[in-house]
């Protein structure tokens, strides 16, 4: 025993002697490239000192070279070494903050379950307390001391709604004084705002507020702040003797959820919104209907109307339906058929829109399928008699738009010289006349003619708003002599007093450029 601890003893040493032989034989190189033999006799310094002398100048500028390039290679080596080193620190960091949230979340996931046990104990005592009947209906108390089913409607807006309707259906009764024609009628709102809301609009904006009702269901009054672009709508609403719902887009919209309101999983009730129920009122009603989404563009308008934008461009509106809940109930209101509510023909939907840093763009998605009615100024003062509003149905204003659609024809002139354009756009600023477009003039212009005005003043409004504003998202900058070009294009086939809205609306383009 004694023998083999003798052994043992002995070999350990062997072993650290040879291990500290390998550190000092390699430290020792170390140190002998870096600092030794730098300035001793056949050292670096000195080996260079002998060959300095037979150096030429390429031989000095071939070393300075070198050098320079040797210890920029240092400094970049020394310094990828540090980003090395700080990376792993702050990943360390990292992975010790991670497993410090872990934990946490653990922890929170503890009493999240917790909580939900409290809460379903607390829940079971209270239908232990109530009782539950057969169904799993529960009765209780309401404020009139009547007992209520626990099977109530989900939908307590549009449940009200259909109660309303019920008890006092509204039914429009016309007079022989509210027959108008479409000139009659934009002469007695003009006066009825000014004598009685104090609000003053010219003709020209009313006769395209009516040509862009004719024209479709969505409409976009845009302008600077403070021209009365929310006040038209408003004061329409009480022309017609039916509120215009103003509803207030806000910059946290993001889906449809904003718009219509949402199930509530927790307490089975639709949350609806002030929006919905307005949607589902103008089924009721056979006049004139008008919902506002004031500053629509706080929001991406795409996120929260996409739905509308695209069933409105059905052909059949019978088909215009917007889901609401997947599965219909008994007790859903009368009007909302298998989950979805139809869109009226009575109703209009008028977005207001500022252009500022706070708003976004409103894309050509928006703008083709909508009329633009632009409200940069204020009307100069009214001295208008005392006027009435009006009662006046739907059926009728309709009719009166269809008797001047379906009696207006493009002139030849008109279509051969929009044809002209049309190929000159094409070719010059690669935008063309789609059919779309092409069928809202048809039924923009006839209507604006109706109302007091001439042809090329309905095409050349619906040319500024629906082609020419397309430009904005050119390059402008080299298309100066192209829009010169199109001046004259415009003045030779309509003639230099015509077009003026187009024309003015490329020479602020020419500046923008």
């Amino acid at each position: 025993m004694g023998g083999f601890s003798k052994f043992y003893v002995q070999f350990l040493g062997d072993l650290w002697n040879n291990i500290g032989e390998w550190f000092k034989m390699h430290i020792s190189i170390i140190v002998k490239i870096f600092k030794g033999d730098w300035f001793d006799a056949g050292g670096y310094f000195d080996t260079l000192g002998n060959a300095v002398g037979n150096w030429n100048a390429l031989d000095y500028i071939a070393f300075i070279l070198v050098l320079i390039i040797n210890i920029g290679f240092i400094a970049l080596l020394a310094v990828l070494i540090f980003q090395l080193l700080r990376r792993y620190i702050r990943f360390v960091r990292r992975e010790i903050d991670k497993d410090t949230l872990v934990e946490e979340v653990s922890l929170l996931n503890q009493k999240v379950v917790e909580l939900i046990d409290e809460k379903n104990k607390i829940l079971a005592m209270r239908v232990s307390q109530i009782g539950a009947g057969s169904q799993g209906a529960i009765d209780y108390e309401g404020p009139s001391g009547k007992k209520k089913a626990g099977n109530e409607s989900r939908f307590t807006k549009l449940i009200q709604v259909d109660q309303i309707n019920a008890e006092n259906p509204r039914i429009t009764v016309m007079n022989q004084s509210d027959m108008l024609d479409l000139p009659e009628l934009v002469d007695r709102f003009i006066n009825f705002s000014a004598s009685q809301l104090h609000l003053y609009y010219n003709r020209e904006i009313i006769a395209r507020w009516f040509a862009g009702l004719a024209t479709g269901k969505l409409m976009i009054l845009e302008g600077i702040s403070g021209t009365g672009k929310t006040s038209l709508p408003y004061a329409m609403g009480k022309f017609f003797q039916n509120d215009t719902s103003i509803i207030s887009v806000q910059p946290s919209w993001r889906d449809r959820a904003e718009l219509l309101g949402y199930l509530n999983e927790f307490t089975k009730k639709f949350n609806e919104s002030d929006f919905l129920k307005s949607v589902y009122a103008a089924s009721y009603s056979d006049t004139i209907n008008l919902i506002v989404l004031d500053e629509m563009n706080l929001a991406r308008i795409e996120y929260y109307f996409a739905e509308f934008l695209s069933v409105m461009e059905m052909p059949d509106v019978s088909e215009w339906k917007i889901d609401i809940v997947p599965i219909s109930e008994p007790t859903d209101p009368k009007n909302l058929i298998n989950g979805k509510i139809l869109i009226p023909q009575n109703l209009w939907f008028i977005g207001t829109a500022n252009k500022d840093d706070s708003t976004f763009t409103i894309t050509d998605k928006v703008y083709d399928r909508a009329t633009t009615l632009a409200i940069n100024k204020k009307a100069d003062f009214i001295d208008a008699p005392y006027t009435d509003n009006i009662s006046m149905t739907f059926e009728y204003l309709d009719d009166m738009f269809k008797r001047y659609q379906n009696g207006f024809q493009l002139s030849e002139a008109a279509a051969s010289a929009f044809a002209e354009l049309d190929e000159f756009i094409q070719e010059k600023f690669k935008i063309a006349f789609g059919n779309r477009i092409m069928k809202q003039i048809r039924l923009f212009t006839p209507v604006y003619m109706g109302c007091g005005f001439s042809e090329f003043d309905g095409l050349d409004y619906m040319m500024t708003f629906k082609i020419l504003r397309k430009f904005e998202s050119l390059n402008l900058t080299f298309l100066k002599k192209e829009l010169d070009e199109l001046i004259l294009l415009i003045d030779k086939l309509f003639g230099k007093e015509q077009f003026k809205v187009s024309k003015g609306f490329i020479a602020d383009l020419k500046k923008m450029a």
